[in-house]
């Protein structure tokens, strides 16, 4: 019988720790990976709407625990594989702050293992102008301001830190806005879309951890907030690696279900709808993405599955996405009726 481990909830040093120890099986962490590969799909959406390059962002994280860290990771790793670039390339496209401020050098030992590769050099804040000079601790509105970044993610559990002066402070320096508030529950949540829609005039792109409305732009117009649930990708993800019996879960797997994930953002042809599919389409969701996952197994010579490696050539008289279907479970219930 095939299968593979997903886990969640550990702390963030024993997560990665056990993601390292474990990498040459079928094994994923939810928190980190899972939470991390949705907000890359929803962030390549946002590009694809923007037309603009991953490349060339200038990302912001506010919050650098599990989450935080697991989305810089993600993004960091799209980065290499779709863009080239050098992991230390990569890694430099991210400020990352946390309760006590600018993840810096300086910090030493106070820095977490998943937090090293992204402590910015102290120097880099020698010209800057910080509100609080004494301490010289780079705050969020600080990173706001000095770094002008095109992207601004919250993974910190802090309401309402993305306060108007920050996000109006973001809106000067890029035509369309980046906003990903995920904290949840919704009463954490690090800015309300309504706000950041108003006060960048409309042109932010929003993501939220917590579902939201729509939000009324007038003129009989509204925007569909995207809501990055990680229930998009990590079944299917477990699916894909489960029917082609794959040896691992290889980065390029990953990144296959994120590519998969993001083709599908409605935004792509109204960029007034969700950046993401809405949940209650998480089935057919989920045979792209595992077809995604199971196709790229095949190309690193993961999948083991003799009848899934023949689907994928085209040696059995039945598509990818066809089998999938034949091996998802139907929930569908005998009617029931009451009697006295």
């Amino acid at each position: 019988m095939a299968s593979d481990a997903q886990f969640e909830d550990f702390g963030m040093a024993n997560a990665h720790r056990f993601m390292e120890k474990y990498k040459d099986i079928p094994m994923f962490n939810d928190d980190i990976q899972g939470t991390g590969a949705v907000a890359l799909a929803a962030l390549i959406a946002a590009l694809k709407v923007s037309g603009t390059a991953l490349k060339d962002q200038r990302i912001v994280i506010y919050g650098a625990g599990s989450a935080g860290m697991g989305i810089a990771d993600q993004i960091r790793d799209g980065l290499m594989i779709l863009e080239g670039l050098s992991k230390e390339e990569a890694e430099a496209r991210f400020w990352c702050v946390d309760r006590n401020g600018l993840l810096v050098e300086s910090m030493g030992g106070s820095l977490r293992h998943a937090q090293l590769a992204y402590a910015r050099q102290d120097d880099e804040l020698k010209g800057w102008t910080l509100d609080d000079p004494e301490h010289g601790v780079a705050r969020l509105a600080d990173v706001v301001r000095e770094v002008k970044p095109t992207v601004l993610i919250g993974t910190s559990t802090a309401s309402r830190a993305f306060t108007e002066d920050i996000v109006r402070e973001m809106a000067k320096h890029v035509e369309r806005p980046i906003i990903f508030p995920m904290s949840n529950p919704t009463a954490l949540c690090e800015v309300d879309p309504e706000d950041a829609l108003a006060w960048t005039d409309g042109r932010a792109l929003v993501a939220t951890g917590s579902p939201f409305a729509p939000v009324d732009l007038g003129n009989g117009k509204k925007f569909f907030i995207a809501q990055t649930n990680n229930a998009l990708i990590y079944p299917a993800l477990g699916l894909g690696a489960i029917l082609a019996r794959s040896r691992t879960i290889s980065p390029s797997m990953l990144m296959a279900g994120v590519h998969a994930l993001a083709s599908l953002s409605p935004a792509l042809h109204n960029p007034e709808l969700s950046l993401l599919p809405d949940l209650t389409d998480v089935r057919a969701v989920s045979v792209e993405v595992a077809a995604a996952v199971v196709r790229q197994a095949v190309a690193d010579g993961n999948a083991t599955d003799e009848l899934t490696v023949k689907v994928v050539n085209g040696d059995v008289d039945q598509t990818l996405e066809e089998y999938i279907k034949s091996r998802m479970w139907d929930p569908v219930y005998r009617p029931l009726e009451l009697v006295d």
